[in-house]
């Protein structure tokens, strides 16, 4: 199957299951494993942060992050379309008691800076303590503007905020924009990066920032039940993925800009965007499901909205582009 339905799908390589069956493993709980161990130094040496601490997810890792940074009571400004706001749960709410301060993206992903500075509350016992900015890099598959970040932070830090990041994707940024992934970690207190998304592991996110904040951290982290044993297993295939495929989401992202440019010449799809890995394609609804059908029995998986998203990855060719295109095109010229 071509499976386009995220870069999450991804499935290790055999040497990278070597990694894993070879890797020196202790009792993460009791902070002894060694390629944890490793892990964690090492991006944390990567992103020029102080320390770092693995987790099972990303979605665990950023609440432990917001957790780390607010208190009861406390209120994080985010973004409406963003991860930790919309598609985790309600984590912060429910199990940080922490009040989220949504605002509306901009169309490149940034929050506006007067938005945000309005957002934040006065020093009163009427409101929520507001104490944290939470950005995503990428967000909807694009590259937040340098130059948009550092304004952000320093209008936060001005307002006595901290800085937190979802980077999930943050070397798919890093890639994308030419600039060490320590740069667009700079502005940021804490980053919380995903190694089973593009970078193919199977499991498993690091949440990077100040020692204190990431003993802080790692309090929360047992408490949410992400506490591991012989977890060095899971961070040899991270540290493999550092290592060996990083370079690789070029490719990823040569072969979403494929396929937006032949998804482009089929009369009524529209491409709405296309930065990293992902092409935002708006489909006619009456086509979204049959479409959806029509690739499944030609061995490509995709997910059809009205607002369809394609996600390259490592699992996925150049050739295998130039087939979903042809199917699409197929489909559309039975029509």
């Amino acid at each position: 199957m071509i499976d386009l339905r995220s870069d999450t799908v991804t499935r290790p390589s055999q040497a990278m299951l070597a990694a894993m069956s070879a890797a020196r493993v202790g009792d993460d709980v009791w902070g002894d494993d060694p390629t944890v161990i490793e892990l964690q130094s090492t991006l944390a040496g990567r992103t020029g942060k102080e320390a770092g601490l693995f987790f099972p997810s990303g979605t665990q890792s950023n609440l432990a992050a917001l957790m780390a940074h607010c208190a009861r009571g406390d209120e994080y400004i985010v973004g409406q379309a963003a991860h930790t706001y919309k598609y985790e749960g309600g984590g912060a709410a429910v199990l940080g008691s922490i009040q989220p301060q949504p605002l509306e993206n901009a169309p490149d992903g940034s929050l506006p800076l007067e938005k945000i500075a309005a957002a934040i509350k006065p020093i009163d016992n009427h409101f929520a303590r507001t104490k944290l900015l939470a950005l995503e890099n990428t967000i909807g598959g694009k590259v937040l503007p340098a130059s948009y970040v550092e304004a952000a932070a320093k209008l936060g830090r001005d307002r006595g905020l901290s800085m937190h990041l979802d980077g999930a994707r943050v070397f798919n940024a890093a890639v994308a924009s030419d600039r060490p992934v320590s740069e667009l970690c700079a502005p940021f207190d804490t980053v919380s990066i995903c190694f089973s998304k593009g970078l193919g592991a199977p499991v498993g996110s690091v949440l990077v920032g100040p020692e204190a904040l990431i003993d802080v951290a790692s309090r929360w982290r047992k408490v949410l039940g992400g506490g591991m044993r012989q977890a060095g297993l899971l961070a040899a295939a991270c540290l493999y993925a550092l290592d060996h495929h990083v370079a690789g989401l070029a490719q990823d992202h040569d072969n979403a800009a494929r396929l937006a440019a032949g998804l482009a010449q089929i009369d009524g799809i529209v491409i709405q965007s296309q930065a990293t890995n992902m092409v935002f394609a708006q489909i006619p609804q009456a086509h979204c499901e049959r479409l959806e059908a029509w690739l499944k029995e030609r061995g490509i998986l995709t997910q059809m909205l009205y607002a369809s998203r394609f996600v390259t990855h490592r699992d996925v060719s150049r050739e295998d582009i130039d087939t979903v295109i042809d199917a699409v095109k197929g489909y559309f010229a039975a029509r």
